[in-house]
């Protein structure tokens, strides 16, 4: 094997394989990235492909080289990546001379032990694609619905995010029982009537969403036991979570809840701003009131407070005060983009939804909703 690449270009490339390689494994050659070339028609052009794996998870990406002796080769990962971190900028050759595969740029020379290629377990295949989403709008709706995904893996079903396929409408959910986010979002399904409810990893999940691009169409492939994605040349595939979420239907049916109207940017700035004195998860107050057409929010005990009030519409009560745990609200306030909120109220104690102002009406199948917790107010 032989082959010329831009630096930059083999970076990339092996920094997006080497994502799911596992950072401790049993199994050496699982830390392994196998590289494949192939001579294209034309003198020198070809084609590098870069594959990794692990128990959950696999990717491959293809990017063009200049191929003067195809083969495939097998090397850890990890140093691969930290030499090609080091490498001078400029073309870079690489080459399999007897058992080391050698990369070498501008006067720069490193030599890397080849992993036994029989040894290495072959790429699950890409499950049957069931349509296509648009590579921007999948990528922001995962970042808005993974903030509320747990950390726990004691329960690895709230770890994940739910994606629900259900005609022209994708649907992606998580929770950890104490908050639940909820995108829906158009995309292009290969055959009418697909459908499907699936679980996969909230980690996994947002790194492929975050790697796959800006632009373009992304295949959604799934089976029984994992989901793929590929989009411009990149491949991935993860193992599904077992289990299923709850269903957020019933919990968002809030009844005869108080409506308030606020301003986005300058509620997240004040909740911001109130949070330096929240100590731990001691909870930001919000106190709307009708006649004044305001809310305050308020934080902290005794003498170390803070509080600011804005601008703000209530109907359905004439004041309500919420309370919520502070970094559970910045990260609901975070997730939206629009200019102003609409946030539906029972009361202390209770559930509280809060959606884009322009996303009330159920018309639209792009839709962001994120259900939180209140908490009794504890200010002294």
């Amino acid at each position: 094997m032989e082959f010329r690449i831009e630096r930059s270009a083999l970076t990339e490339a092996v920094s997006w394989a080497a994502r799911v390689l596992p950072v401790r494994s049993p199994v050496p050659v699982l830390g392994g990235l196998l590289l494949d070339t192939e001579a294209g028609t034309g003198t020198g052009a070809g084609r590098l492909r870069i594959s990794g794996l692990d128990y959950e998870a696999s990717a491959r990406i293809d990017v063009e080289a200049e191929v003067l002796r195809p083969g495939k080769v097998l090397v850890m990962g990890r140093r691969l990546l930290d030499i090609c971190k080091v490498l001078p900028d400029g073309p870079v050759e690489c080459a399999v001379e007897g058992s080391r595969f050698t990369v070498s740029g501008d006067g720069a020379r490193f030599g890397l032990s080849v992993l036994p290629l029989d040894d290495y377990p072959a790429l699950p295949p890409l499950p049957q694609v069931r349509g296509a989403v648009d590579a921007e709008l999948f990528a922001a709706a995962v970042a808005d619905v993974a903030v509320a995904a747990g950390r726990d893996d004691t329960l690895p079903v709230l770890t994940g995010i739910r994606l629900g396929l259900d005609g022209d409408t994708m649907t992606l959910a998580a929770t950890d029982r104490y908050r639940f986010a909820v995108r829906t979002l158009p995309w292009k399904a290969a055959a009418p009537g697909e459908s499907a409810d699936v679980i996969v990893s909230a980690r996994r999940l947002t790194e492929i969403a975050r790697s796959l691009g800006r632009s373009g169409l992304v295949s959604v492939a799934l089976d029984a036991g994992s989901a793929g994605f590929e989009h411009a040349g990149v491949r991935t595939t993860v193992r599904l979570l077992d289990g299923r979420l709850p269903r957020h239907e019933k919990l968002f049916a809030l009844e005869d809840p108080a409506v308030a109207m606020v301003d986005r940017a300058r509620l997240t700035e004040a909740a911001k701003r109130v949070s330096v004195v929240a100590d731990g998860d001691s909870p930001v107050q919000m106190t709307f009131s009708r006649a004044d057409a305001s809310v305050t929010l308020r934080a902290g005990y005794e003498d170390d407070v803070a509080s600011q009030r804005l601008p703000a519409t209530l109907e359905g009560a004439e004041e309500l005060t919420v309370a919520f745990n502070p970094a559970y609200l910045a990260d609901a306030l975070a997730s939206f983009t629009g200019p102003a909120l609409r946030l539906q109220l029972l009361g202390a104690g209770q559930r509280a939804l809060i959606t884009d102002e322009e996303g009330t009406d159920g018309a639209s199948t792009d839709t962001h909703r994120h259900l939180l917790m209140s908490v009794r107010p504890q200010l002294a």
